[in-house]
């Protein structure tokens, strides 16, 4: 995930014209380099600019739009107008570019000279109109963008360029990855599928599915050396009851089954080059696995655990889109603090009604609070009602974002909904790792409207995102993006609902 970052760019270009002489533009190029190198010296961005040069005619915008389009390491581009840029000069570029684009309204100097502004000054700094004349022929050509109003210096404007940074870099990661199904969808279950052409063709990703035939290759070329060093590392990074560690009991073999499966996915997912997947507890091989050794012994829940830590994404019963998802919310947490969830079951207590968020085994041990310990229990779902490892824990306590995407039919939407984490009781019986989370506003406005958007009973959390990542995400996607927040309200939120069909409905029909 760290490569995603360090060998991306962001290509910064300046928007200017040669009706104030060279001199002016000399100006200009040594302001915009100062304004990068002050940019990347900030600390706060996680992907570097890279300056591409001020743009003083249609052809020059052309060139470097193209450029950008080819360089792979080009994940998005800003732009800015120093001085006047004629909008009409940036259609045929604006035209071709493919990747993300932010326009950055600031200026040089934070402050009007008073004592020494004169007409040079004014000719030269004139983003105040220069920038509505770029921002009205991006309206016009009805493009997606990003637009950040503000001095460049100052802290909230980096941080506002930062989010998109890390937005571009999970769009960027989402157009080569493949995801691998390792089963079908479950139980005619209608949310977590949908059209995956459609997918491919507006979100980038590619899903294929896998036969769990072909798993078995690589299980059986795991050697019990391999599964006894990572069973170790288990014993070493997780709390656990020592009997566990005794080798002539089944909970130990339980486990050293797990990190051979574990081994298995991970080597398989390698190969294909896949960066996310999907299980299927109806489909891990012989169903006399205790006899033949050829296949799962359960769902593989401690590798699921495991492998979304690492950034792989993971969807339950065939949610491929889940599994996408999570991977984009790794890329843009950097790593930190996420996990995939299910609605679980209703804690309906008043004002603090909640919703216990879980899975049978598999929450990413990213969002514990404190170290997760290694257990073994029974696990009665599918048809291996067997005992099964894996990592229990309960998360932090803490607000964060939780969000989904579901074919509508004509289109995705991206459902989103802020949430407040709480601390939960106990649950003795129930060894599972788990959230308890009351959405905002509440849990009646919250839960109604996440439902009347059609939303899943699966999402993606984080602690560290913000609506503004999601909105990002789905503006460059060119997706819906419905927002459940504190300010949210049911009379407002089906209004909404219902004019963005209408907006869908007639912006296909004028296509």
């Amino acid at each position: 995930m760290n490569n995603i970052y360090s060998e991306s760019e962001i290509w910064f270009v300046t928007g200017a014209q040669l009706l104030y002489g060279g001199d002016a533009v000399a100006q200009v190029d040594g302001h915009s380099k100062e304004m990068v190198a002050g940019l990347n010296e900030s600390g706060r961005l996680p992907i570097k600019v890279v300056y591409k040069g001020t743009a003083n005619s249609s052809k020059e915008v052309a060139e470097i739009f193209a450029q950008a389009n080819n360089e792979k390491k080009c994940v998005g581009v800003m732009t800015w107008m120093h001085t006047f840029s004629p909008a009409k000069m940036w259609i045929h570029g604006l035209q071709i570019l493919h990747k993300p684009l932010l326009h950055l309204h600031t200026q040089y100097n934070a402050e009007i000279p008073w004592n020494d502004i004169d007409m040079d000054f004014m000719n030269l700094n004139q983003s105040a109109h220069g920038d509505r004349e770029f921002g009205h022929i991006i309206s016009r050509m009805r493009l997606n963008r990003k637009l950040v109003v503000g001095y460049w210096k100052d802290a909230s404007t980096q941080e506002h360029i930062a989010v998109w940074e890390r937005v571009c870099a999970a769009w960027a990661d989402s157009q080569d990855m493949l995801i691998l199904r390792f089963g079908d969808q479950m139980n005619n279950v209608a949310v977590t599928d949908g059209d995956k052409v459609a997918a491919e063709q507006v979100l980038g990703y590619h899903v294929d599915y896998c036969a769990f035939s072909e798993v078995l290759e690589y299980f059986h070329k795991v050697t019990d050396a391999e599964v006894d060093a990572l069973v170790a590392t288990y014993f070493k990074e997780y709390d656990h009851d020592a009997e566990l560690e005794d080798k002539t009991t089944e909970a130990y073999k339980k486990v050293w089954n797990a990190a051979k499966a574990e081994l298995a996915l991970r080597a398989i997912l390698k190969a294909k080059g896949a960066k996310g997947f999907t299980t299927n507890f109806d489909d891990l091989g012989d169903v006399n696995v205790e006899e033949t050794g050829n296949g799962f012994d359960q769902i593989p829940g401690l590798a699921s655990q495991r492998l979304m830590a690492e950034g792989y994404g993971f969807g339950a019963e065939g949610d491929w889109k889940s599994a996408a998802l999570y991977r984009s919310v790794y890329v843009m947490s950097q790593g930190k603090n996420c996990s995939f969830l299910e609605d679980y079951t209703l804690n309906l207590n008043g004002a603090q009604s909640s919703i216990l968020q879980s899975h049978m085994l598999e929450v990413c041990p990213l969002i514990a609070t404190g170290k997760p310990r290694l257990e073994v229990h029974h696990l009665g779902i599918g048809y291996r009602k067997t005992l099964t490892a894996r990592l229990v824990f309960t998360s932090k306590v803490g607000k964060g974002v939780t969000a989904t995407v579901v074919d509508m039919g004509n289109r995705f939407r991206m459902i989103v909904n802020d949430v407040e984490c709480i601390e939960p009781k106990p649950l003795p019986k129930l060894p599972v790792a788990s959230a308890l989370w009351i959405p905002q506003p509440n849990f009646e406005v919250g839960a109604g409207c996440w439902i009347y958007a059609g939303g899943t009973h699966h999402s993606c959390f984080s602690y560290d995102l913000t609506d503004e990542y999601w909105q990002d995400y789905a503006e460059i996607a060119g997706i819906e993006c419905i927002l459940i927040n504190k300010d949210t309200t049911v009379d407002n939120f089906r209004k909404e609902l219902r004019f963005n069909e209408v907006y869908y409905m007639l912006n296909k029909a004028l296509r």
